[in-house]
Order: structure tokens, then sequence, then C-alpha cells
């Protein structure tokens, strides 16, 4: 069984994923432009508009928040596990990505690219790192 922590890492988590997914399926165009939208134009500086690109990148976000969600709600440590080194396939590659391209952002930019996909790799390893909840076998008289 899961430890109240993991639920509470993989909600936050599935949570964060879901505009993430929903943005580029709604209006790519419009996630391309505004991301993150309080800072505008990450993706815009990072090449051309490509909107089937945008529409997969939708679309696996969503799928991974629906596995993460998911994993909270079935419970177990295995799934917890599952959908953690999910996140992670997907979070190691996005942020090592961005470690080697934010030199034509501004500073305040650099910034929160690395710390928002740093995180997208820090909370899977988090989830990785949280033992399992050891259940009891029950008593036999």
């Amino acid at each position: 069984m899961q430890r109240t922590i993991t639920r509470i890492l993989l909600v936050f988590f599935g949570l964060v994923e879901v505009p993430v997914g929903l943005w580029p399926l709604i209006s790519p165009t419009g996630f391309y432009q505004d991301f993150p939208g309080f800072r505008s134009g990450w993706v815009a500086m990072d090449g051309p508009f490509n909107e089937h690109l945008l529409r997969d990148f939708g679309g696996l976000n969503l799928a991974l928040a629906a596995l993460l969600i998911g994993a909270a709600v079935i419970g177990t440590t295995a799934v917890a596990r599952l959908a953690a080194v999910s996140a992670l396939l997907f979070g190691a590659p996005h942020f090592f990505y961005h470690l080697g391209h934010v030199g034509h952002f501004e500073r305040i930019d650099q910034v929160l690219i690395l710390a928002t996909t740093g995180l997208g790799m820090l909370l899977p390893l988090a989830l990785l790192l949280v033992p399992g909840r050891r259940v009891s076998s029950p008593a036999t008289p």
C-alpha cells in the first residue's frame, strides 16, 4: 500500500499535468505563443510552430496526468512506482534538453525553465524513494 505522501505527490503531479495537457489540445497556437502564461514565449522562442508536435505533447501530458492520478486512486506501491518511472522517463530527457538550451532566454526565464523542468524529474525520483507502507498480516488465533 502507498503512504499518504505518495498519494499527495501523485495527485499534485497529476493535477499539474492536466492544464499542460489540455492547453495545447484546446489552443495549440495559444500554447505556443503564451506558455507558461505568467512569462510568455517559452515555446515560441525555441523553434517554429508545429501543431502536430504540440497536440502530441498535450496528449502525452494528459496521459501522464491520468496515470499519476490513477496510481493514487489504485493505491498500490507497484502502480505508484510504475507511474513514477513513466514520469521520470518523460521528465529527465525534457530537463536535460532544457539544461543545454536556455541561453537565448532572459536570466529569470532560464531559472524558471530549469526549476520547473527539474521538478518534473525530481518529483518522480522522490516518489520512487518513498518506501511502501507495510501491510501487516492478520493475527492468527
